[in-house]
């Protein structure tokens, strides 16, 4: 089999091109999600499914957050339900373990997870940082980004912004756009209580209960939830993540939709 000849000025054109036109279509959105971990991906594909126009931005070059170190690199985190029903949405194999309990594959669970927001609609930007909100009379009207390799090096480079109706923090136990908010806008009020110590029982109920708005345009899902109100930690189980996710999906598409 003869592969077919590529000029390098070929790849190059391509890659900019079309690169530039993804970029530039994400200039302005409905709804920024801030983390692609569990939480992110699930806020991202329920919300892309309502027709919203959808980014998730990483920080990393990949996606998965929290799962891929599974439980101290065991390749195997738990849900439980009714959580499980999210992911047999999907087509992720659930193993029982107990009642009410199931066993799932890590890799399995990023992948399917990605594959479900992307094929939802949700455009996901990966290797880019959000370093800063866009706030106007008193409500967050989008997000200031730097590509993540440029704030590791340093350099001083001026950023770019993208524009949404919401902005969704699933960054995970640091809450860092939340923080973000409170520490450049003292006078808005914004509050980061801090995480807890783990309390798997009241951290999965709590972090589902802690999903919501916190101001005006800006909301939080999963881990950044519990950091937010300073609720615990709950280790390598991801039922409370799914469902943060759902919930604050739910909100938005309603609050959106209402508002259009």
């Amino acid at each position: 089999m003869e592969i077919f000849p590529v000029e390098e000025y070929v790849v190059t054109s391509a890659i900019i091109e079309r690169g530039s036109k993804f970029l530039m279509d994400l200039a302005k959105n409905d709804v920024i999600i801030v983390g692609a971990g569990p939480s992110g991906l699930v806020t991202g594909m329920y919300i892309a499914r309502a027709g919203l126009k959808t980014c998730i931005i990483e920080r990393r070059l990949s996606f998965g957050g929290g799962i891929g170190g599974g439980g101290m690199l065991f390749p195997r985190v738990i849900v439980q339900e009714p959580a499980q029903e999210i992911l047999e949405e999907i087509g992720v194999k659930l193993e029982p373990y107990s009642r009410g309990i199931w066993v799932v594959d890590v890799a399995e669970f990023i992948a399917k997870l990605a594959v479900g927001a992307i094929d939802s609609g949700a455009r996901i930007l990966l290797g880019a940082n959000v370093e800063d909100l866009i706030i106007k009379n008193s409500r967050v009207h989008g997000v200031v980004v730097q590509w993540s390799a440029v704030t590791s090096a340093g350099l001083h480079v001026d950023p770019l912004a993208f524009e949404s109706r919401a902005v969704v923090d699933c960054t995970g136990h640091d809450a860092e756009v939340v923080t973000i908010a409170a520490k450049k806008n003292p006078e808005l009020g914004i509050k980061v209580l801090g995480e807890h110590s783990m309390d798997a029982v009241r951290a999965e109920k709590g972090v589902v209960e802690s999903t919501g708005e916190v101001f005006p345009g800006l909301w939080v899902a999963g881990m950044a939830a519990a950091a937010v109100r300073g609720g615990p930690r709950m280790g390598p189980i991801f039922g409370g993540m799914i469902l943060s996710g759902k919930k604050v999906a739910d909100l938005i598409i309603k609050e959106l939709k209402r508002c259009p």
